[in-house]
């Protein structure tokens, strides 16, 4: 089979997240607990599991919850090699969820299949003792795409879906958005000399999510963008980005982040120089530091 600039640009994607995930390690952190393959909805197939990591000591009270949702085109990737582990030592609960993947089930299955987990955990908050008022979602690539969705979608009826704990909230407090796209229709403009990926091709990640040419399908493909939800009810946002990334330009979060300050939400884009599409400068103890301190204001400190 010939590789095509998008084959080639999806693979380079996916190498990213190795790297990008490399500071959770085989074995837990001490003092971690994790439950595996909860699954989320009824008749759940293995993409609607979620994995719950938590004190290995029961806490005194519920804890604030981070839910990590992983990258990979929407097409790869799983929720295993969770980054934010580390978190559950800084007074979280973490989990990590699978979702339908685009090759399985087109948009808005994959936001769908989010919000149904944020509800089947604030449903089951006093069961895992979780905090249901405090939960914040992080993601990477297409993952940030998904959390921003949650960030900024919460009041949107339309794609909540019928997967189960219909009723509760899927509303989430905060959101760390790792480069992800957030205007599924300007990604080819943006894209500049350096970009390796043809982001209005039939056969790019954004077409495949969506079932189709994104620029021929322009009102679905809006649904798809969390730019579209933006008020002043959307969560407040921790934004990371590279401004070397060869397949989501960085314009994409910037912007995010005018729409957000324009609704007068709080937001904090981080533009790392020399960064790419993930890597080691995601996890440095700089932004480490900035994502737990992030979480902690909005899930700790705003009680």
């Amino acid at each position: 089979m010939r590789l095509t600039r998008n084959h080639l640009a999806v693979l380079l994607l996916l190498a990213a997240f190795p790297a990008f995930a490399q500071r959770s390690a085989a074995n837990l952190p001490p003092g971690v607990k994790v439950e595996r393959d909860i699954p989320y909805v009824a008749n759940a197939g293995p993409r609607q599991m979620l994995d719950l990591y938590l004190p290995a000591k029961a806490p005194e009270k519920p804890l604030p919850l981070i839910i990590w949702i992983h990258g990979g085109a929407w097409s790869a990737g799983s929720k295993d090699g969770c980054p934010f582990v580390s978190l559950v030592n800084k007074g979280f609960a973490v989990a990590s969820i699978n979702y339908r993947l685009s090759q399985m089930a087109i948009w808005p299955a994959q936001i769908q299949d989010c919000k149904a987990a944020v509800r089947f955990l604030r449903a089951n908050a006093a069961k895992y003792n979780l905090d249901p008022e405090h939960i914040g979602v992080g993601g990477g690539s297409a993952g940030g795409h998904l959390v921003a969705m949650l960030g900024t979608a919460g009041k949107a009826k339309e794609l909540e879906g019928d997967l189960g704990n219909n009723g509760v909230s899927s509303r989430v407090q905060a959101v760390c958005d790792l480069f992800g796209p957030t205007d599924l229709l300007k990604m080819g403009e943006q894209a500049g000399p350096d970009s390796v990926m043809k982001h209005d091709a039939p056969n790019s990640p954004e077409s495949k999510l969506i079932g189709g040419p994104i620029q021929e399908n322009k009102e679905k493909a809006k649904t798809a963008n969390p730019i579209t939800y933006v008020s002043k009810d959307s969560a407040p946002f921790l934004i990371l980005h590279g401004d070397k990334d060869p397949l989501v330009p960085l314009g994409q979060s910037q912007l995010l982040e005018k729409a957000l300050k324009d609704a007068g939400v709080e937001v904090t884009l981080k533009v790392i120089e020399g960064a790419g599409h993930g890597g080691r400068q995601f996890s440095t103890p700089e932004a480490n530091d900035a994502i737990e301190a992030f979480f902690s204001k909005h899930l700790k400190h705003a009680k």
